[in-house]
């Protein structure tokens, strides 16, 4: 497109295919190929498949979870030469995961911070984790 020229869908698609001839057909064969591929995984997903990834999220990655979380709330409390807690039921719904001293924490990995997850109508502070090789990097709101 040259400088001055109005900017419509018809001359953006002549310009595009003038430079890239093969480039709607390349794209198209490479995400056909991933599609037929997908087609083909799902075929050997089974109930039990289902079922083991079930136990694995609710049974494990929880277990993991809770127990980052009391971890991180202990050392938290540990440094702030405090007590800490984890939150009941009521206070879980609410957002908290759990208190040093008197402060709500929410503990969450860092990925919660690009999907926007913060607690609404409750002043929570958040403790953000990322875990690495060596353990777990913290990153504490105050």
């Amino acid at each position: 497109m040259n400088s001055g020229e109005e900017i419509t869908i018809e001359n953006w698609k002549e310009w595009y295919t003038e430079r890239y001839p093969d480039a709607m057909e390349k794209a198209t064969d490479k995400i056909y190929a991933q599609v037929e591929n997908l087609k083909k995984a799902i075929l050997l997903i089974d109930k039990e498949m289902v079922r083991n990834w079930v136990e694995d999220l609710t049974i494990n990655k929880t277990f993991n979870g809770l127990y980052v979380q009391k971890a991180i709330l202990a050392s938290l409390a540990e440094r702030k030469g405090t007590t800490y807690r984890l939150a009941e039921p009521d206070e879980e719904a609410r957002g908290i995961d759990g208190f040093v001293g008197n402060t709500p924490y929410s503990v969450k990995p860092d990925t919660y911070k690009a999907m926007g997850r913060l607690s609404e109508g409750i002043d929570v502070k958040m403790i953000y984790y990322t875990k690495t090789r060596t353990g777990l990097k913290i990153e504490v709101e105050d």
